[in-house]
C-alpha cells in the first residue's frame, strides 16, 4: 500500500486529470440520457372457498407455490396483450415486457409488478393494468373445468403512483462511478508506467537500486546548459547553495583522514559529472582548501573548455613522462584551484589511466592538496573509471535524473564493487524541483542593499566591495600566469 501511494503521490498529475475526466464524461453521459421512471404496484393473492382450518391451510400453501408461476406469467403475451389494447400503446407485447418486472416478496403471497417509462403517468397506469390483467389471467387458468368460480383470487392491494423523479439516470451515482472508474484508470496507468519506466528520477528511486547514501540533490535549471559553471557565474543561484551541501556533506564523510582524492563519474554519458566535478571544486576551493581538478576523461575531454583553460599539455603529457606534475598544472582563479587538463587524446586511454604513472599521480598530489577531484568517464561504456577509483578514496556516482535507468545505475555499482571501489555516495543531477526539500521553496538569495549603510560613499564602497569580491573569486587566472613557486611548461 505504501508504494502505491509513493506511485501516486509522484504521478498526481495523471491521475487527478484522469479522475477529473471520469467525472467529465460521466456528467455528460449522464445529462444526454433520456430520464426514466420507475415505479410498482402490489397484488395480494388468496385462497377462497375453504371449508375448514385444513382446507385453508392447504390452500395457502398451494398459493405459495404458486406465486412465483404468477409471477413469471405477467410479461407473457396472455397478460400484456390486453394491457397495449387497453391502454392504446404504441408498441408490441414483446417490447412492452422489456419495462415490466415482476417478483414475488419472500414468505408471502404478495407480487410486486414493477414498470418503467419515460413518462411517469403512463408508467403508473402500466403497472396498474397489468396487475387487473394479470388478476383476470389467473381466474381463467384457475378455474377448474366445469366450475364457477377459481379458487385463487388476486387483489390489487398497492396501486402505483406517477414518480416524483426519474429513477435513470441516477447522475450522483454515475458521476461517483465516472470519478472511481478515472481515478482507477488513472492509478493502473501510472503503476504502468511505473514499472515501464525504469528511469531514476527521484531520491526514492536511487534506494530501490542501492543502499549508498544520497549526498547530494542538484535540481534541473531549464539554463544548465547555458550556464554550466553556475557557483562561478550564479553564485547566489539554489543550484549554487546545492553544491554548497554537496560541500558539506563530502567534509563530513569518514575518509579515513587527511587527504582525498574521489572520483567523480557516472553510468552513461550526458549526466552532468563533469559540470558536477567542477563546481564541487570551485565550492571546496571557497572554503579555503586547496584543490586540484584532473581531467582523465581522456575520451571526451571536457575541462579545460568548460574553464577556458589550455588543455593541449596535461594528463596525458604527464603520464607518458612527458612533463612533470609543476609543467602541467594550471591555477584558476584565485581560491585555491588548480586543474590538470586531459592534454591530447591518446589512443590507449585506458592502459594510461590504468598505468602506475596514474597511480603514483594520485597519490603525489594527495599529498600537495587537501582535495584531488578527478572527472573521468562513465561506467558503462568504458572502464576507465572502474581502473582510477581503486586507486582513490572513493568515488561520487552522478545519478542523472529522468536519463540514468535503475539497471544501468545498478550494473555502474557492480563494476565498482568488482574493483573493490568505495561508493561515497549519490549526487542526483537534473531533479525535479520537488525533489530537493530545501530548494523546493526556492530560498534565493543575494547581496541586498539594506545590508550595507545607507548614505553616500559608504554604500558606495560596499556596493563596490560586493563586486570586487564576487569578480576576484569568479575570474579565471590566465594559462599564462603562474603563481609563486609554480613552474610552467
Amino acid at each position: 500500500m505504501t508504494e502505491y501511494l509513493r506511485i501516486i503521490r509522484k504521478h498526481w498529475v495523471p491521475v487527478t486529470a484522469l479522475a477529473l475526466a471520469g467525472i467529465v464524461l460521466a456528467g455528460l453521459f449522464a445529462f444526454t440520457r433520456t430520464p426514466t421512471y420507475t415505479t410498482s404496484a402490489q397484488v395480494f393473492v388468496s385462497f377462497h372457498g375453504a371449508e375448514s382450518t385444513s382446507e385453508l391451510a392447504t390452500g395457502t400453501t398451494y398459493v405459495q407455490r404458486r406465486v412465483v408461476s404468477y409471477s413469471n406469467l405477467v410479461r407473457s403475451p396472455q397478460v400484456l396483450e390486453p394491457v397495449v389494447e387497453e391502454l392504446g400503446l404504441d408498441t408490441t407485447p414483446g417490447e412492452l415486457a422489456t419495462r415490466v418486472q415482476a417478483a414475488p416478496v419472500t414468505d408471502t403471497v404478495l407480487i410486486d409488478i414493477t414498470t418503467t417509462d419515460a413518462d411517469p403517468t403512463l408508467a403508473a397506469r402500466i403497472a396498474n393494468t397489468v396487475a387487473e390483467s394479470l388478476a383476470v389471467r389467473v381466474d381463467a387458468l384457475e378455474t377448474p373445468q366445469g366450475a364457477g368460480d377459481s379458487p385463487v383470487q388476486l387483489q390489487l392491494v398497492r396501486e402505483a403512483v406517477p414518480p416524483a423523479s426519474a429513477s435513470y439516470p441516477n447522475i450522483p451515482v454515475m458521476i461517483l462511478v465516472g470519478l472511481l472508474l478515472g481515478s482507477a484508470l488513472g492509478v493502473a496507468l501510472a503503476v504502468l508506467r511505473e514499472i515501464v519506466d525504469t528511469r531514476v528520477r527521484s531520491e526514492q528511486d536511487l534506494r530501490t537500486v542501492t543502499d549508498s547514501a544520497v549526498i547530494g540533490t542538484i535540481t534541473l535549471d531549464d539554463e544548465a546548459k547555458s550556464n554550466p559553471l553556475v557557483v562561478q557565474t550564479s553564485p547566489y543561484h539554489t543550484r549554487s547553495e546545492a553544491f554548497r551541501r554537496l560541500r558539506t556533506n563530502l567534509q563530513f564523510l569518514d575518509l579515513d583522514g587527511g587527504p582525498q582524492a574521489l572520483v567523480v563519474t557516472s553510468s552513461v554519458p550526458d549526466e552532468g559529472k563533469t559540470t558536477s566535478a567542477i563546481n564541487l571544486a570551485i565550492t571546496l576551493a571557497d572554503a579555503d582548501a586547496k584543490v586540484l581538478l584532473i581531467d582523465a576523461d581522456l575520451r571526451r575531454p571536457s575541462v579545460a573548455g568548460y574553464l577556458g583553460l589550455e588543455g593541449s599539455v596535461g594528463l596525458t603529457t604527464l603520464l607518458i613522462q612527458r612533463a612533470t606534475i609543476d609543467d602541467v598544472v594550471q591555477p584558476w582563479g584565485s581560491a585555491g584551484l588548480y586543474v590538470i587538463p586531459s592534454g591530447a587524446v591518446p589512443p590507449n586511454p585506458a592502459e594510461l589511466v590504468g598505468s602506475r604513472s596514474m597511480a603514483r599521480l594520485i597519490e603525489e598530489t594527495s599529498q600537495k592538496f587537501d582535495y584531488v577531484i578527478i572527472d573521468t568517464p562513465p561506467l558503462l561504456p568504458v572502464t576507465d573509471a572502474a581502473l582510477i577509483a581503486k586507486m582513490t578514496s572513493g568515488v561520487l556516482m552522478v545519478a542523472g535524473a529522468g536519463q540514468v535507468r535503475r539497471e544501468q545505475l545498478r550494473q555502474s555499482l557492480a563494476n565498482l564493487s568488482a574493483v573493490s571501489a568505495r561508493v561515497l555516495g549519490i549526487v542526483l543531477n537534473k531533479a525535479g524541483r520537488e525533489a530537493d526539500a530545501y530548494g523546493a521553496g526556492y530560498y534565493d538569495y543575494r547581496p541586498h542593499e539594506d545590508d550595507a549603510p545607507a548614505g553616500g560613499a559608504d554604500q558606495g564602497r560596499v556596493e563596490k566591495g560586493w563586486r570586487r569580491l564576487a569578480g576576484a573569486r569568479r575570474t579565471p587566472v590566465s594559462a599564462t600566469s603562474t603563481p609563486p613557486g609554480t613552474l610552467r611548461g
